[in-house]
């Protein structure tokens, strides 16, 4: 691979325009096709072949008013002013008027009133009115929630407060705009400080930039063709992005320690491309391994999701390996670091073989070492209460609307009014049914946190019968939780004594299958990237401890990230600096999928530090030396790619979305706890106390792994290589 890349980066090299301006072709020709296409995100996550999903699959076909799509729905929902009710004339007037205004809209399949319909509170003082629109919710068009936004505001000035619920979302998904924006200029002043140049720090984002346009340009134009969650495309932005700039910024990194050791332009180039490029593709492969590997999990939005974001990072790969030397080419001796200049004439002192932080963490290795998985340990300790959920309308910010109308209908009906049940009752027979579909309800009604339960309600056949149970407590409440399983655990003796079957299904029930499915999952996932780990090490470092001692630095990193992330999200402690609106169950996609990209960065680290390592006890066969020799070469790197990547998933931390933010969350957090305290503290640290015996490999292993040449050894068996290319 290290001959191959060789030539690649030469020959890039010397083609330099014809490199970049095909690359650049290719990025039109993907954005002219794209936004063609347009996006069609549907934003929704489900899991086929759930309890629930089957359950809803039976009330949509006996309890449909149609044979469509069934519409989107918005509830408008009123609060009377202090010392009123909403059965005062002049509080019936404004509701009237406001629903008047918004009927106007032709897309509208039907208006139910508050009082048409009852859904007014005890104390009559909160209401609401549902919309059924003629499409879909996703579907709803900006003019027809701007009609309805308007109407409302007037409400507003007349002295009600007026707020919005059900399945049409006014807060929209922001996708691409000022995080992507603050994440490229932290970027940027990172990449300007560690080079002290401002064109070489230029170089990695302008490559970073024409490979995300190009990867996320091709998971747009995928959506038109497969079902795709809103969160698909974020993720490919998020990783598109970090490993963009940090594989350009691994191969310029190489390039100008080339120029420094006097190799000439050409020639720094190639070798670049072949060590530091060797290290990108295996890097990029393990991120493109792990994020496919998600489709072990069986659930179709968590696969198209890792397949989306895998396919950014090939992208970004093939750009680093083509455009980066191209580039390189064009900038030449420009981007020279100019402080080392005399080092090329000078022999390099005893103490610039290492750096302060390796002879310190060379010195005390034990202490430093303990003191690390330690920190990462209480760090980890939440995450043994860990809850999984989705978030609501409950969790969105309280300047929202929808959060505003949230907390009205629990105030008013209750908090399970936000999660109603929906209990299917499915005879075999009709005989006697409704006596026995009344018998069921009653029972169910006095199971515990049941607020209230509707009469069993029969379809046309008289065979099936909904009740709608009200739980007690909200959605995301573990109680709530706990009824749902209750009444599948009566299920079974409902069938047994009645021989009548009982489902339960709704968004509430849809919601807690789809995190214990997610939950089951994530043991299955977790041991298949481990054990993949293991091999990949081995093959790379042709070691058995070093890839041992990897994937324990792997799982610390891990379990240090989903502590923090319960500590933070789940029980509300730094709420106020990170913004979070409310503490709730964590989102219950993140473990799994935190689990699969920190797999890939935290070997991408492992790779391009541990890997100096290797090449350097290959020359000297000095272990201490060796360790001090690849924080020296390479710390310095993963310390600037670590806080590009924190930069660039940080920025996702302040955007309004719960679901965005607590992505942003976990990945800045988990690439804190890996670069800084797994890889650039513990692994030295345990290299340093294993010496030799971390090198060591069996005979007969040796023979049967396959040798991948990550340091370019290759390339110096091949003196004449350069002269071959024409």
């Amino acid at each position: 691979m290290a001959a191959f890349l060789y030539k690649l980066g030469i020959s890039a090299a010397r083609n330099r325009k014809k490199v970049l301006f095909g690359s650049i072709a290719v990025l039109i020709i993907a954005v002219s096709i794209g936004l063609g296409m347009g996006i069609h995100l549907n934003g929704e996550i489900t899991i086929p072949g759930t309890k629930s999903e089957e359950a809803m699959k039976v009330l949509k076909k006996e309890f449909s008013q149609g044979t469509g799509p069934e519409g989107g729905t918005i509830q408008v929902i009123f609060k009377a002013p202090e010392g009123q009710t909403l059965a005062s004339k002049s509080t019936q007037n404004i509701i009237a008027k406001t629903l008047k205004s918004i009927s106007k809209d032709s897309e509208i399949a039907s208006i139910v009133s508050p009082y048409e319909a009852g859904t007014i509170s005890y104390k009559k003082e909160i209401g609401y009115a549902v919309i059924t629109y003629k499409s879909e919710a996703l579907q709803v068009t900006d003019a027809s929630k701007e009609l309805v936004l308007k109407s409302v505001e007037q409400a507003r000035n007349e002295g009600l407060q007026a707020e919005l619920g059900g399945t049409v979302e006014f807060s929209e998904l922001e996708i691409g705009g000022t995080s992507e924006i603050i994440g490229i200029i932290a970027a940027f002043m990172i990449l300007a400080i560690t080079f002290t140049s401002l064109l070489a720090a230029g170089l990695p984002i302008l490559t970073a930039i024409i490979g995300l346009v190009i990867g996320v340009m091709s998971v747009i134009i995928a959506s038109n063709f497969i079902e795709m969650a809103s969160f698909s495309l974020i993720l490919a932005i998020m990783l598109g992005l970090a490993v963009g700039i940090d594989y350009g910024l691994f191969i310029i990194s190489r390039f100008r320690q080339n120029l420094v050791e006097g190799k000439d332009v050409e020639e720094s180039i190639a070798h670049a491309n072949a060590t530091a490029g060797s290290a990108v593709i295996f890097a990029g492969l393990t991120v493109i391994i792990a994020l496919a590997g998600l489709a072990v999990t069986g659930i179709p939005f968590i696969t198209v999701m890792g397949v989306a974001g895998a396919f950014t990072v090939l992208v970004a790969v093939l750009i680093s390996i083509l455009v980066v030397p191209a580039l390189l080419g064009m900038a030449g001796e420009r981007i020279r670091p100019k402080s080392k200049a005399a080092s090329i004439q000078n022999p390099p002192k005893d103490n610039e073989h290492s750096s302060r932080w390796g002879r310190i963490v060379t010195k005390y290795p034990l202490p430093i070492a303990l003191a690390g998985v330690l920190l990462l340990g209480a760090i980890s300790l939440p995450a043994l209460h860990l809850q999984t959920g989705l978030p609501d309308k409950g969790s969105k910010s309280i300047d929202t609307t929808e959060r505003r109308g949230y907390d009205l209908i629990a105030e008013g009906f209750g908090p399970g009014m936000n999660g109603p049940l929906a209990i299917i009752l499915k005879a075999e027979t009709t005989d006697n049914v409704q006596a026995t579909f009344a018998k069921i309800g009653k029972e169910l009604s006095k199971l515990p946190n049941v607020a209230m339960a509707t009469p069993p309600v029969p379809n046309a056949t008289g065979k099936i019968a909904m009740v709608t149970i009200i739980p007690g407590t909200e959605p995301k409440d573990e109680k709530t939780t706990d009824l749902v399983h209750l009444i599948r655990d009566k299920a079974a003796e409902f069938k047994q004594q009645d021989q009548i079957e009982v489902m339960v299904t709704g968004s509430t029930a849809v919601n807690i299958d789809i995190t214990e499915k997610l939950n089951e999952a994530l043991p299955k996932f977790a041991a298949l990237i481990v054990g993949l780990a293991l091999i990949l090490l081995m093959m790379v470092f042709r070691s058995i401890l070093v890839p041992i001692k990897a994937v324990i630095g792997y799982l610390l990193t891990l379990t240090a990230t989903l502590g923090f992330v319960v500590f933070v999200v789940q029980d509300g402690n730094l709420a106020k600096l990170f913004d979070i609106p409310v503490a709730g169950p964590v989102l219950n996609f993140l473990p799994i999928l935190t689990a699969g990209i920190l797999f890939g960065l935290a070997m991408d680290y492992e790779v391009f530090l541990v890997s100096r390592m290797r090449e350097e006890y290959n020359h000297s066969g000095n272990a201490k030396n060796a360790v001090l020799s690849g924080l020296k070469n390479s710390g310095s790197v993963v310390t600037a790619a670590g806080l590009i990547m924190i930069a660039v998933f940080a920025s996702f931390i302040f955007v309004e979305d719960t679901m965005i933010k607590s992505m942003g969350l976990a990945l800045a957090f988990g690439i804190l706890f890996d670069a800084f305290i797994v890889r650039l503290t513990i692994v030295p640290a345990v290299m340093t106390l294993m010496g030799r015996s971390a090198w060591y490999l069996p005979k007969w292993l040796g023979r049967i792994l396959p040798n991948i040449d990550v340091e370019g050894e290759s390339i110096e068996r091949v003196s004449e290589l350069k002269k071959e290319i024409v």
